[in-house]
C-alpha cells in the first residue's frame, strides 16, 4: 500500500482524494497557489506545500513544482485528480522517471486513448463500435471531403488530442463544412498544440452513456454505465446511474465492449469509455476513453457501493483487482448536478465571491462533495465548480424527489450558482421522463433561460 500521497489538484477532487487516502491509512501533502492558501484542501491534508502564483501554468500545471514538493515532502506517489495534468502522458512519465507511483494509467496508455484517433483505432481492434468516420487523422481537406461521401451530413470535425468540447465544429452543408474546417484545426492548435482533426458522422437524437472501467493491468471489470445526455456546449450538467435508456441486452453488450478495451490496451486504475447511444436504432458506438477519475464518478458509487478512489489507490499500491465482475451489482437510482459559480439567467456568466451563510443539505441518500465552507472566498482563476450534488433512491422517480428536497436545503449565500437551473430541470416533464438527448438541454435553455431566479439570499 503507498504510504505517502501527493495530490496534484485543488478543489472538491483534491478533498475528495485526500479523504479517500486517509480511509486507507495514507499520508496525504497538498499543494497550493497563492490564491489556495485558505482552501479546504489545504486545510485538510497533512501537509501543504505552495507550488506559484494562481495562473494554472505556473503553479498546477508547473511539473517540475510538482514533482519538487513531492520529493521535498517524502512522497512516494502522486494523484493527479481529473483537468490539470491528469491526462497528461508526459506527467505520468515524469512522476515514474523520480522513482514515484502515479495514481492512473502509464504515459504511454495515455497517450494512446488520449490521442482520440489512436483510441478510434483501439477501439476498432478490440470490435468495439466506432461512429462512421474517418479512421485516422484527416491529413488535408481534401481527404476530407473524400470521406464525406461516407459519413453525409450533418458531420462532426473534432480535434484529434481534444477534451472538453473544445476543437470541435458541426458542418450541415458543404459550405459550412469548407469554413469549419481550418476554424477546427486552429482551434484544436490553440487549445491541444496539436492541429490533427479527424471526422465522425452526427448521430442524430444522441444520448451520452459511458462505462466506468478499473483496471490492474492485467484485468478489468467495469462498474455499469452513467448517462450524461444533459449537456451545455457540449459540458455535463446532470449525470445518472443508471440509463433508463438501454434495454437490459444492450447495456450488457455495452459493458462487455468498455471491459474488452480496457484489457486490449493494458488498462490501470479508475477509466471511462465513452459512447454515443442512438435512440432511433438502438445502437451504441464508442467515441473516446477518459484516462482519469471523472467528475461525475460519485453516481456510480452511489449505485454500487464501491469507493472508485480507494481502489485506484489499492491498485496503484500494487493490489490485484479485488473486485470480480459477478460481485458487482447495481442497487437503485443516482442523479448528481454539479453546482458551479455561475448565473445561469445570465447565459452562465462566472460569479466568484465569498461565501457566506452555508447550508449543505443531508438526511438519507444525499452526498455533497465540496470545498466550501462560510468565509471562503471562491478565487476566480480556476473552473468554476464548487460542488457535486448527489443524490440517491430505490427508482428514479424517488431521486429525482430526493433531489428536489436536497435543492431546498442547500444554501450558498453571497455567491449566485447553478442551483435554480436544477430545480427548473427537476420539474420538466421531459428531464422526468428521462425523454432528453445531448442537444435537448441548449434548446431548452433559449426557452426557459430567463425564467431562472436566483436564490433570494444572493
Amino acid at each position: 500500500m503507498l504510504r505517502k500521497l501527493l495530490v496534484a489538484n485543488r478543489g472538491e477532487i483534491a478533498v475528495r482524494v485526500i479523504r479517500a487516502a486517509r480511509d486507507l491509512g495514507i499520508a496525504t501533502v497538498a499543494v497550493y497557489s497563492d490564491a489556495d492558501r485558505d482552501a479546504l484542501h489545504v486545510q485538510l491534508a497533512d501537509e501543504a506545500v505552495h507550488i506559484g502564483p494562481p495562473a494554472p501554468k505556473k503553479s498546477y500545471l508547473d511539473i517540475g513544482a510538482i514533482l519538487q514538493a513531492a520529493v521535498d515532502t517524502g512522497c512516494d506517489s502522486v494523484h493527479p485528480g481529473y483537468g490539470f495534468l491528469a491526462e497528461n502522458a508526459a506527467f505520468s512519465d515524469a512522476v515514474a522517471a523520480k522513482g514515484l507511483v502515479f495514481v492512473g494509467p502509464s504515459g504511454d496508455a495515455i497517450r494512446l486513448m488520449g490521442d482520440k484517433v489512436a483510441a478510434r483505432s483501439a477501439a476498432h481492434a478490440a470490435g468495439v463500435p466506432v461512429v462512421p468516420g474517418s479512421m485516422g487523422r484527416v491529413a488535408s481537406i481534401e481527404e476530407a471531403r473524400a470521406i464525406l461521401i461516407d459519413t453525409g451530413f450533418p458531420v462532426m470535425i473534432k480535434a484529434a488530442a481534444g477534451g472538453g468540447g473544445r476543437g470541435i465544429r458541426i458542418a450541415n452543408n458543404l459550405a459550412e463544412f469548407e469554413k469549419a474546417f481550418p476554424q477546427a484545426a486552429a482551434e484544436a492548435l490553440a487549445a491541444f498544440g496539436d492541429g490533427g482533426l479527424y471526422m465522425e458522422k452526427v448521430i442524430g437524437r444522441a444520448r451520452h452513456i459511458e462505462v466506468q472501467v478499473l483496471g490492474d493491468g492485467a484485468d478489468a471489470v467495469h462498474c455499469f454505465e452513467r448517462e450524461c445526455s444533459l449537456q451545455r456546449r457540449r459540458q455535463k450538467v446532470w449525470e445518472e446511474a443508471p440509463s433508463l435508456a438501454l434495454s437490459d441486452k444492450v447495456r450488457e453488450e455495452l459493458c462487455a465492449s468498455a471491459v474488452r478495451l480496457a484489457r486490449a490496451v493494458g488498462y490501470s486504475g479508475a477509466g471511462t469509455i465513452e459512447y454515443l447511444y442512438d435512440d432511433a436504432e438502438d445502437r451504441f458506438y464508442f467515441i473516446e476513453m477518459n484516462t482519469r477519475i471523472q467528475v461525475e464518478h460519485p453516481v456510480t458509487e452511489m449505485i454500487t457501493g464501491i469507493d472508485l478512489v480507494a481502489e485506484m489507490l489499492r491498485i496503484a499500491g500494487g493490489e490485484p483487482l479485488r473486485l470480480r465482475q459477478r460481485d458487482i451489482a447495481v442497487s437503485g437510482h443516482a442523479i448528481e448536478v454539479r453546482i458551479n459559480a455561475e448565473d445561469p439567467a445570465r447565459d452562465f456568466v462566472p460569479f466568484p465571491g465569498t461565501v457566506g451563510d452555508l447550508r449543505v443539505p443531508g438526511g438519507p441518500g444525499v452526498r455533497f462533495d465540496s470545498m466550501l465552507y462560510p468565509g471562503y472566498a471562491v478565487p476566480p482563476f480556476y473552473d468554476s465548480l464548487l460542488a457535486k450534488l448527489i443524490v440517491h433512491g430505490e427508482t428514479r422517480e424517488a431521486a429525482i424527489v430526493r433531489l428536489v428536497r436536497a435543492l431546498a436545503e442547500l444554501r450558498i449565500a453571497g455567491l449566485k450558482t447553478t442551483k435554480p437551473l436544477f430545480t427548473a430541470l427537476a420539474a420538466d416533464p421531459a428531464v422526468q421522463a428521462a425523454d432528453v438527448h445531448t442537444r435537448w438541454l441548449e434548446s431548452w435553455l433559449d426557452q426557459h433561460a430567463g425564467t431562472l431566479i436566483p436564490d433570494p439570499e444572493t
